[in-house]
């Protein structure tokens, strides 16, 4: 029994070091990594609409904050301070618009700072330092468009680019992990994300890669002599077919089944999923753009109208021309110039299930009527008109026969 107790006693007093330990540890990351003694800038390349951190990855102990500055290119005198100096900005990323300022779609959470929907003219570089002036860490962000993404469809037997060869330097493309099936249970797709990046012996010293003579084709690594190198490559975004199973769910009890089986009897849809639901009225004509709750461009995302897949093989924005409804690469379903037929009620799908239904309705403004314009309305009107015609053309002819008749007066 002592022995028992003078383990147990033990083993608790390892667990108590140990998690001190981790605890130190974590504490003292910015201890063992030392900031460099020339500021160098860390290339990341990311696509249009994505939200991306940078950490912060070194500074000195007794920096309690940090400060983020951001300059669109090297020693300019424009630079942006991105901070509040309280503290943090806190930034709801479900009501931040594409087409805010910069200003308004940053956070700056433990020392990181956090860019939602990132545009192409973000790009640059961005400094962690002290709000004395003092640079820390820095990093060379390239934010590639989407305007003119290459897709290639691998179910249709369609290819990647190939390599574009120069004399000074080399184009290719750099391909994320597959992404995950944005539908489970049913044909689903899966999206991998390509980015461009050059190989040449010119580029910048000043800019860490994670290979030798490689960055991304937007990278301020790049002379200035070389061509605009995202005009003669794209990022590209490969798709394919896939099927996965859905996570096994707990079966219902046998009061739930019975009534399960009672709402089956009675005409209702079982299958119909149970899913927060929105509900849009919008005028016919007018444009809609749906987005999927909690998504971002790079998650696995579906599009279904009731039981209708929206395949982006056949809805994917630039896949066919003048296109009235169809998927962006930011995962957002559009629906242009609105018609009777586009009612119903849509399903969105975020990393393999069903996550929110939007119920679109379609109003029509009421129309005064100006007159009769129905066949059998128009009839009776136009044979009243010629009756009418007729009878007074009598009457006249009547009246002119009268008068022609009567002999002068004498006098």
């Amino acid at each position: 029994m002592g022995r028992g107790l003078l383990g147990a006693t033990t083993l608790l007093c390892l667990l108590s070091v140990l998690q001190a330990f981790a605890i130190e540890k974590k504490g003292d990351v910015f201890k063992k990594l030392a900031c460099p003694a020339f500021l160098m800038f860390e290339n990341v390349a990311y696509l249009a609409d994505m939200t991306f951190e940078l950490p912060c990855k070194c500074k000195p102990k007794e920096a309690s904050s940090v400060v983020w500055y951001f300059q669109k290119n090297l020693h300019s005198h424009e630079t942006t301070v991105l901070t509040d100096f309280n503290g943090t900005v806190v930034v709801d990323s479900s009501h931040v618009r594409s087409g805010s300022d910069l200003l308004e779609r940053f956070s700056i959470r433990m020392f990181s700072l956090i860019v939602f929907q990132a545009q192409v003219r973000d790009s640059g570089h961005y400094l962690c330092g002290s709000r004395e002036g003092n640079f820390f860490y820095g990093y060379d962000v390239d934010v590639q468009p989407t305007g003119q993404i290459t897709v290639a469809f691998l179910d249709s037997d369609q290819h990647v680019q190939d390599d574009y060869t120069a004399e000074q330097f080399r184009l290719f493309t750099t391909f994320w992990d597959w992404g995950g099936c944005d539908r489970c249970g049913v044909r689903g797709e899966q999206r991998r994300i390509g980015l461009c990046f050059v190989r040449s012996a010119q580029l910048s010293p000043r800019y860490r890669t994670s290979l030798p003579n490689v960055t991304s084709c937007g990278s301020r690594a790049v002379p200035a002599r070389f061509p605009h190198l995202i005009r003669l490559r794209s990022p590209e975004v490969a798709i394919r077919s896939c099927l996965a199973p859905c996570p096994q769910k707990e079966a219902p009890g046998e009061g739930v089944a019975s009534v399960s089986n009672i709402v089956y009897k009675l005409g209702e849809k079982p299958d119909v999923p149970r899913v927060p639901m929105q509900y849009h009225n919008q005028p016919s004509r007018s444009s809609l753009v749906i987005v999927c709750p909690g998504a971002r461009p790079e998650h696995a995302v579906a599009w279904d109208k009731g039981s209708v897949r929206l395949y982006r093989s056949q809805y994917l924005i630039g896949v066919g021309k003048g296109m009235r409804v169809f998927i962006d690469h930011g995962n957002h379903l559009h629906i242009v110039r609105l018609r009777r037929s586009d009612r119903g009620t849509y399903f969105c799908w975020r990393e393999g299930e069903i996550v929110a239904g939007f119920r679109l309705s379609i109003t029509f403004p009421v129309r005064r009527r100006r007159g009769p314009v129905d066949p059998e309305s128009l009839f009776v009107m136009r044979a009243v008109g010629i009756g009418f015609g007729i009878i007074t053309s009598i009457f006249c002819l009547a009246h002119l026969g009268r008068c022609s008749c009567r002999k002068p007066a004498r006098v």
